[in-house]
């Protein structure tokens, strides 16, 4: 079920989902039929200005600004957790310059406020991510990037998890068993609307941790500059999510 989830949404999202009906359409195109060619030059065209529009960040953040409704943590808010959870996002496979796995850029945007509300808190950290595709866990590699890179000790590794849900269902134990029921839920601002239900449904007091909030330039220019593709998919990742979770139901 994971990777035909996987797939699925590889072929859904863009660049592959508006190419391939991109290519549809000329297919059609090629039809005897008047009617058949004209929509499949439509849908050719339809799809390509689609993926050109995507990939503008200004259309990016157009999609993300729903997905980021929790504001940034108030001292107060963290003051009532018992503990700091960082979600995995990525590893960067193979790194020649750290001799191995190591964690992607988006899950060092994770621990880098991770690791700055466990100085601010004194709160103890627990990270999450398996090797849903192979390599080195993502949770031993952002445990070695807190304590070796940030000098912040990680309590509780889970390794074991290939998606959200499984972060949400393998770590709960780990808290209650140390007496744990309220954390701070770190992740990116888009990703926690579709986590923290995860987590509440695990039985756990969730407050909203979120980083890297999809900010524009202040140039207008560069909102325009085509470039942003990876932004919109991820946005557009989460919306097939939510909208599969609430299937799920």
């Amino acid at each position: 079920m994971f990777l035909l989830k996987k797939l699925l949404a590889a072929a859904i999202l863009p660049p592959a989902g508006p190419l391939l009906l991109a290519l549809f359409g000329l297919w059609l195109a090629s039809s005897r039929s008047r009617r058949w060619r004209h929509g499949g030059f439509a849908l050719a065209i339809a799809s390509l200005l689609t993926l050109f529009a995507l990939s503008l960040p200004i259309v990016g953040n157009a999609l993300m600004a729903p997905l980021e409704p929790y504001p940034p943590i108030a001292p107060e808010q963290l003051r009532r957790t018992q503990a700091i959870v960082v979600l995995g996002g990525g590893s960067y496979y193979a790194a020649p310059e750290y001799g191995g796995d190591t964690v992607g850029h988006t899950t060092l945007e994770r621990l880098r406020y991770g690791a700055r509300l466990a100085r601010q808190s004194g709160l103890p950290l627990l990270v999450t991510g398996g090797a849903p595709f192979g390599g080195k866990a993502e949770a031993a590699s952002m445990r070695e990037t807190l304590e070796q890179d940030f000098g912040v000790k990680v309590r509780w590794v889970e390794a074991a998890s290939r998606d959200t849900a499984e972060n949400a269902s393998l770590s709960a134990p780990m808290l209650k068993a140390a007496g744990i029921s309220r954390i701070a839920l770190i992740s990116h601002g888009w990703h926690l609307p579709r986590a923290i239900p995860l987590f509440e449904k695990q039985g756990l007091e969730v407050v909203a941790a979120p980083t890297a909030f999809s900010t524009a330039s202040p140039s207008l220019v560069e909102n325009l500059l085509p470039g942003a593709m990876k932004r919109s998919r991820w946005a557009l990742n989460e919306y097939l999510g939510q909208l599969y979770n609430r299937l799920k139901e």
